[in-house]
């Protein structure tokens, strides 16, 4: 049989842009032309110089790339004769062909033996293209910016060494990588307090494992386990499926909240470092609470770590696992999210019998996490690549969580709030009582805008519908003030009951020369959107002063003037050192300032006397 004298261009699609070779895309090609019997066993390619010709690439490309599939057994050279597909590759293709039905569908008869089967998921998906979107606020996704390729790439060629491979590839059971338990035993956990012992340790697929693992070790219809309200749908869901009777505790400002709905549970799961969702931190009061309650009531505490490496506002606080003299928390964390998508690697610290049950229930499922990976990343960590990694990430985020909440503080889109956190990648958003972020999402979205609404982390029904968080780790700093200027846009649009409600009271804004008297020597006190006091002094003759945090920490100065009947204000570093107008309305010691369709763009307490920064009452709200 001989292949046509048609063109083979078409077929092939060399594109010299991507990163691929040209001689692997030639490799890949034949291979998908093989494997859809468009060259059947026993067919002649064509030669070496008519492809190169009609490809436009050097006729040593092609030459290499046959060489290689030939040492693979996919063609075969025949004497004086050409390349042919090799006759070995028929029986694999055709039985290929012949198995199976060609479409039983939902009429399957294997599908009626399913058991438990989950109901269809309504939660918010992000897109898979989230890439392309100009503004991807999006927890968990992270611009290509951020993984270390080159690092990693030299972590994988040296896993790859023969004398490597000969070690991490042989067939010693179930066991992890020696190298990577070292790694994390040695620099990891102590970094949080922790010591353990190389049987306290098990590496998993991420944390998600960890979590079933631990759900299908402890968890019956007999055992009742508190979850954080709002908090991990998977988990819930995880216990669910084994039938555990779900007692959903809320959290605040500390994170879970300690108190007399603890007792009697058997598992208690909380996240201490940032709490998914809201990214609070719990405080050390709060830490030793539970420890003392869970040694008092005996239960047990799954401690998720999550970005436990990316405190740099505050302090870092030592893990509950640390603290713990009895035995009773199991500890879960990962390698770096940054490193999750591709890699893949987490761990479990806990007692070396409940270590060893882990073990044997992760050999009946998934086997132990790939060891090629493990031993990459057991170099990742030796050679310092991951420190180095960890200190770009902190900085990055850093700057651009500041950008978050400076462009947050000076659009207050709609007076919104957000948790306070201590670091991370994420605010939890708290949108006026008529939002609907579900809405939100869509609308958003229309302008290029991707954000997550919150009920999905709540289990109760009274979860909020008000909120959704917004991530850093997908967009530069340089992109954020547009993205929340564009935010703040649309929920002005959708808050379309405030002129509404203002007509009806019959209130407006204060006239030029009654806004002058009114602002001129006030003392405004409010909340930013990040719970920090402000306090902020106009003189009469149009300076100003302001103070920020509850030390006073922050201060910057400016002006203020009248122009028709709009007040307007600059400062010098403050909301980026721009100029903005506003209308305002006064009602008792409450100003509000306005836009012009008259919705309220941000408030404050109004004070005659010169005051102190302190706490104005009503003004501070909750995640």
């Amino acid at each position: 049989m001989t292949s046509s004298a048609k063109s083979y261009a078409p077929l092939f699609r060399i594109d010299p842009g991507l990163s691929l070779s040209l001689q692997e895309q030639i490799r890949r090609r034949v291979m998908e032309a093989i494997a859809a019997d468009i060259f059947p066993a026993g067919r002649k390619l064509p030669s070496s110089r008519k492809l190169a010709n009609e490809l436009g690439v050097s006729r040593n490309t092609v030459f290499l790339a046959y060489q290689q599939l030939i040492a693979e057994g996919h063609l075969e050279a025949r004497q004086r004769s050409g390349i042919y597909v090799a006759e070995a590759t028929a029986p694999d293709r055709k039985m290929s062909l012949i198995a199976g039905p060609e479409d039983a569908g939902e009429g399957a008869a294997a599908t009626r033996f399913l058991r438990g089967v989950r109901p269809p998921s309504h939660g918010y998906k992000c897109p898979p293209d989230w890439q392309k979107y100009p503004f991807p606020f999006i927890e968990g996704r992270y611009d290509k910016t951020l993984f270390p390729i080159a690092e990693w790439r030299e972590s994988s060629r040296l896993a790859l060494a023969v004398n490597e491979v000969e070690e991490w590839s042989l067939d010693n059971g179930e066991v992890d990588d020696p190298a990577l338990i070292e790694e994390i035993r040695t620099k990891l956990l102590p970094r949080r307090g922790i010591r353990a012992r190389p049987d306290e340790l098990l590496i998993t697929v991420g944390e998600q494992q960890a979590f079933f693992l631990v759900a299908q070790l402890f968890a019956n219809s007999r055992t009742r386990v508190a979850l954080e309200e709002p908090g991990l749908p998977d988990l819930r869901e995880m216990f669910a499926m084994h039938g555990a009777q779900l007692h959903h505790q809320p959290v605040d400002d500390e994170g879970l909240v300690v108190d007399d709905r603890l007792p009697g549970n058997d598992i208690v799961y909380v996240s201490p470092s940032r709490q998914r969702p809201t990214g609070v931190t719990m405080s050390m009061r709060r830490r030793e609470a539970l420890l003392a309650m869970a040694s008092e009531r005996d239960f047990l505490i799954l401690e998720d770590d999550f970005e436990c490496e990316m405190n740099y506002l505050g302090d870092a606080l030592p893990a509950l696992r640390s603290l713990d003299q009895e035995g009773r928390v199991i500890y879960i964390a990962s390698l770096s999210k940054v490193l999750a998508p591709g890699v893949r690697l987490g761990f479990m610290v806990a007692p070396a019998r409940i270590i060893n049950e882990a073990r044997r229930l992760r050999d009946l499922t998934t086997r132990r996490p790939s060891p090629n990976n493990q031993r990459a990343a057991a170099f990742f960590l030796s050679l310092g690549h991951y420190d180095a990694m960890l200190r770009r990430l902190r900085r990055v985020s850093e700057e651009r969580l500041i950008a978050l909440q400076n462009a947050l503080n000076h659009y207050r889109p709609s007076s919104i709030a957000v948790a306070p956190v201590e670091g991370g990648t994420t605010y939890w958003v708290r949108g006026p009582a008529n939002l609907d972020a579900r809405v939100l999402v869509h609308a958003a979205k229309a302008r290029g805008i991707l954000i997550e609404p919150a009920d999905d982390w709540f289990a109760l029904p009274d979860g909020a519908k008000n909120m959704f968080r917004l991530g850093v780790t997908g967009l530069p700093a340089s992109e954020i003030r547009a993205g929340i200027e564009a935010l703040s846009q649309v929920m002005l649009e959708l808050d379309s009951a405030a002129p509404a409600a203002m007509a009806e009271t019959g209130t407006g804004w204060l006239g030029p020369e009654t806004l002058e008297a009114a602002m001129s020597n006030a003392t405004l006190l409010y909340n930013t959107v990040y719970g920090e006091l402000c306090t902020i002094m106009l003189a009469a003759d149009g300076s100003m002063t302001g103070r920020s945090g509850y030390g006073a920490e922050e201060q910057d100065s400016g002006r203020w003037w009248v122009e028709g009947d709009k007040w307007f204000r600059q400062w010098r570093n403050w909301a980026f050192g721009e100029a903005m107008g506003f209308h305002v309305r006064i009602s008792g010691d409450r100003v509000s300032w306005l836009d012009e369709q008259g919705r309220v763009v941000d408030s404050a307490v109004l004070s005659r006397d010169p005051v102190e920064p302190a706490d104005p009452a009503g003004q501070k709200t909750n995640p």
